[in-house]
């Protein structure tokens, strides 16, 4: 079940943690998070899962910045959301996918426990200008049934920035 936007009101501070929340932002059954100015682009072509892959970093200007068809682009939300009870999902604003703009390629599903901000993964169709501060993405809430663990990742749990893949450490690890 997804939580309606009265009930996602009637939760924050408690399960649901949004910062800053802004009542405009809030939906029938979503709440719509901002993408904030600061992107990554990996420096290579060619990316390997074993290794820690280089990253650079871009600044959305006032005036935007035009995305390009095939590359990937990480960016972040302007928001920093903790989840407790609920798992969170977070999904492209239709206007704009409706631009060829996707925000992410994995999984839209965050974990129950998450804290921190939404690293988004954009790609876009067709050259495409965006700006910071717009409305990106939205994040639901699901119900949770049964017992569970809280997300406790030492890779993603309380970022304060952009990340690139951490795949790289589970090659560590074995």
């Amino acid at each position: 079940m997804i939580l309606s936007g009265n009930e996602i009101k009637k939760n924050l501070g408690k399960d649901i943690i949004i910062k800053p929340y802004v009542e405009k932002q809030l939906n029938p059954n979503s709440y719509n998070l901002k993408l904030h100015k600061q992107l990554l682009v990996y420096e290579n072509n060619l990316l390997d899962m074993k290794k820690e892959n280089k990253t650079k970093n871009l600044i959305i200007p006032p005036e935007g910045l035009v995305l390009e068809p095939g590359k990937l682009y990480l960016g972040r939300t302007k928001e920093y959301t903790e989840t407790n009870n609920y798992i969170p999902t977070l999904e492209g604003r239709s206007s704009i996918g409706r631009l060829g703009l996707s925000i992410h390629i994995s999984s839209p599903y965050g974990n129950v426990g998450f804290k921190g901000y939404w690293t988004l993964e954009i790609a876009c169709i067709q050259p495409i200008r965006i700006y910071e501060d717009i409305d990106i993405c939205q994040i639901y809430y699901h119900t949770i049934q049964g017992d569970y663990q809280n997300y406790s990742s030492s890779k993603y749990q309380n970022n304060i920035g952009v990340q690139g893949s951490l795949l790289y450490r589970d090659f560590i690890e074995e």
